[in-house]
């Protein structure tokens, strides 16, 4: 981004209240199965959004430059209203009662093991983590929630959420070039080395997030868009992630290179045939997003396009899908 500046000047324009929204209204009518359907939505939401809350507090904590120190305190203060408004949100239209809700088993049990990890990755890994979560939740899951809900609650509360989130996923691609750049590389060359014994509590770390990973992200995203009808969109919040393969010294980064790795493996016959299940528990995803979505036309597209550009093209895959 070619002014931090003014995005910290966004951050503190942008910032809104619970209470701003006109919680007065009523819900619409909806059957059993989608009440049920949208509480735990939202009750999910909840916790994913105190998720990403951990990882700007992280990265908040790590970048020495002041301007982007404020900008990820912003994001923090922005994910804990967000958790905040999809509780109300979950109780608003928790109309019934039909049950008591809690965020699903994966989830719960994810929580911990990442939190854990990411104070333990690398710096790029975990903006790598926030990239895809933001890209998710912004270009699929919110406006897939929101047409769903098809409420005017809904539609005024997401509306502000997905303004922030926009900022977010600016800033999460701006982090990705820098991480990405010839600066940071040689920096984290001449760094000291961590310890066997740091080492191995990292690896310990990052093997609970993964095993966990799957199961997560299986129950809270992708059933979910399969049962609004939404998974399009979960593909497009992929496919553009994808773009950023092709930015120079993006696939120098170690774990950026592993997941490349584990994709061209599952793109072979031979490999999805007798490697695939381990291929997409390591990724942590569903098979059909192990799938290469961009032809050569739009990676080379990609290719001549800065950071910001493509930050702008991925937040524009909201209102075209």
């Amino acid at each position: 981004m070619r002014d931090l500046e003014r995005m910290l000047d966004l951050c503190t324009k942008g910032q809104w209240a619970p209470r701003d929204l006109d919680w007065s209204g009523s819900p619409r009518a909806m059957s059993a199965e989608d009440e049920v359907a949208v509480v735990q939505y939202f009750t999910n939401m909840a916790i994913i959004e105190q998720l990403a809350g951990a990882l700007f507090r992280e990265q908040e904590r790590r970048v020495s430059d002041p301007t982007l120190k404020a900008i990820f305190h912003s994001f923090v203060t922005d994910e804990a209203r967000h958790a905040e408004v999809a509780r109300r949100l979950a109780n608003y239209y928790d109309v019934n009662k039909y049950r008591t809700y809690r965020p699903s088993p994966s989830l719960e049990s994810f929580f911990p093991h990442f939190t854990d990890a990411i104070v333990l990755l690398r710096d790029d890994v975990a903006n790598l983590y926030i990239t895809v979560g933001e890209l998710v939740l912004d270009v699929a899951l919110l406006r897939s929630i929101d047409d769903y809900v098809s409420d005017p609650m809904s539609h005024q509360a997401m509306e502000l959420i997905n303004r922030d989130e926009s900022r977010h996923i600016a800033i999460d691609y701006h982090m990705f070039e820098y991480y990405a750049s010839e600066e940071y590389q040689t920096a984290r060359a001449s760094a000291p080395k961590a310890s066997l014994r740091e080492r191995a509590r990292a690896a310990r770390a990052f093997a609970k997030l993964i095993v966990s990973a799957k199961p997560f992200f299986h129950d809270v995203f992708f059933v979910p868009m399969q049962h609004m009808k939404a998974e399009h969109r979960l593909r497009e919040a992929f496919r553009r992630f994808q773009l950023l393969e092709v930015k120079p010294r993006v696939m120098d980064l170690p774990f950026n290179r592993f997941l490349q790795t584990t994709t061209n493996i599952y793109a072979h016959p031979l490999g999805r045939m007798f490697l695939g299940p381990l291929l997409t528990r390591l990724a942590g995803v569903e098979p059909e997003l192990m799938e290469r979505m961009n032809d050569a036309a739009a990676l080379e597209k990609a290719r001549g396009m800065s950071f910001e550009e493509l930050a702008e093209d991925a937040l524009q895959a909201k209102y075209s899908s």
